[in-house]
C-alpha cells in the first residue's frame, strides 16, 4: 500500500499573494505529495483552478487536486476542457475532486442552483465530464445536459483521470460508490472510515464497478497549538455526535499517530491541512519542514 500525503489550504487562507508561491516551492523541495485547494466564493481562498495552474506552472513533481470544486452551477463541457488541458500541460499531475458546495445560501445564489436540485445537476454534469474526456464525440440526454455530436479536446493526459468525491452522509457514500474513483472525506474517525468503505464498496459492486483499494484516503484538519472555544463549536455543529478532540489532532506526534490509525484500517492518500496558519512566509517554511519531519518517514 502507497502511503501518500499532501497539504490542504482550507477556505480561509490567506495565501492569495507572493506567499502562496513560496509554500508551493517548498512543498515541491520538501516532496511532500500534493496540494489541495478549497473552494469559497466569499472567502479569501484562492480560487481552486486558478491556483492549482499556477501551482503546475512552478512544479514538475507536486500534484494538486481540489477539497473540493463545486460542480453544480458549472457549464461541464467547458470545465472538462479547462481540466483536460491543466492535466495535459502538467504531463498528468491533476487530482479532480468535486462536491456539491457548502450548505449556505449566499454561497449557493453564486452557482444558480437550487439546494434540491443539486444532487441530480452534480450526477449529471459528471457523466459529461467523463464523457468529453474520452475524446470522441458525445452523445448525453441527461435531465439538465443534452449535447449530440459535440467533441471537447484535448484529452487529459491521463487516460481517464480519477476522480475523487468527499463526504460521509450516506447519500454521499453511494454517491462515491456509483459514480467515483477515490473517497476523501473530511471530519471523519479511522472508524468512520472503515464503516464508509464497506458501504462504498457494497454499493460499486451493485453497480458492476470496484474502487482501487488504495484510493481510499482522509482529510485531517490539525493544530500544532490548543484551538480557540470558536474552532471547537465549529467542529461540534460538523459533527455534534463527537467530542472535537478525535477530529482534530493537537501537536506534530498526535498527528503523526492519527496518521498511523488510519493506515491501520486501509486509508492510505491523506491531507493534512492546519486549522491555524503560520502568519509569515517564514514562519510556513518552517512549519512545512516540521510537517516533513513529522510525516515523510509514513510515506512509501
Amino acid at each position: 500500500m502507497k502511503i501518500r500525503i499532501g497539504l490542504g489550504l482550507g477556505v480561509r487562507t490567506a495565501l492569495n499573494d507572493e506567499a502562496f508561491a513560496t509554500v508551493v516551492d517548498e512543498l515541491e523541495r520538501l516532496r511532500f505529495d500534493s496540494l489541495w485547494l478549497s473552494e469559497r466564493i466569499g472567502a479569501e481562498a484562492p480560487d481552486p483552478l486558478v491556483g492549482c495552474a499556477f501551482a503546475a506552472g512552478r512544479t514538475t513533481r507536486l500534484k494538486f487536486g481540489f477539497s473540493v470544486m463545486v460542480l453544480p452551477g458549472r457549464n461541464p463541457i467547458v470545465l472538462a476542457k479547462e481540466l483536460a488541458t491543466l492535466d495535459r500541460l502538467s504531463r498528468g499531475r491533476l487530482l479532480p475532486a468535486f462536491g456539491l458546495g457548502v450548505a449556505d445560501p449566499r454561497e449557493q445564489q453564486a452557482f444558480g442552483v437550487e439546494r434540491s436540485e443539486r444532487g441530480k445537476r452534480f450526477d449529471d454534469a459528471l457523466a459529461v465530464i467523463r464523457k468529453c474526456w474520452t475524446g470522441e464525440e458525445i452523445e448525453h440526454d441527461g435531465p439538465f445536459f443534452q449535447y449530440h455530436g459535440l467533441r471537447v479536446l484535448p484529452t487529459p493526459h491521463q487516460a481517464s483521470p480519477d476522480v475523487w468525491l468527499g463526504g460521509f452522509a450516506p447519500s454521499e457514500l453511494r454517491r462515491v460508490g456509483r459514480l467515483g474513483d477515490g473517497w476523501l472525506p473530511s471530519f471523519v474517525t479511522p472508524q468512520d472510515a472503515q464503516a464508509g468503505r464497506l458501504v462504498i464498496e457494497s454499493v460499486a459492486a451493485e453497480h458492476g464497478r470496484s474502487i482501487d483499494p488504495e484510493h481510499f484516503g482522509v482529510l485531517i484538519p490539525y493544530a500544532t497549538a490548543p484551538v480557540g472555544e470558536h474552532v471547537l463549536r465549529a467542529l461540534g455543529a460538523r459533527r455534534p455526535d463527537l467530542d472535537p478532540a478525535a477530529l482534530v489532532p493537537i501537536g506534530w506526534a498526535a498527528v503523526r499517530g492519527l496518521v498511523e490509525r488510519f493506515i491501520e484500517v486501509g486509508t492510505s492518500k491523506f491531507v493534512v491541512l492546519p486549522l491555524a496558519e503560520p502568519g509569515s512566509t517564514t514562519a510556513w517554511i518552517d512549519h512545512l519542514g516540521e510537517a516533513a519531519d513529522a510525516l515523510h518517514g509514513l510515506q512509501t
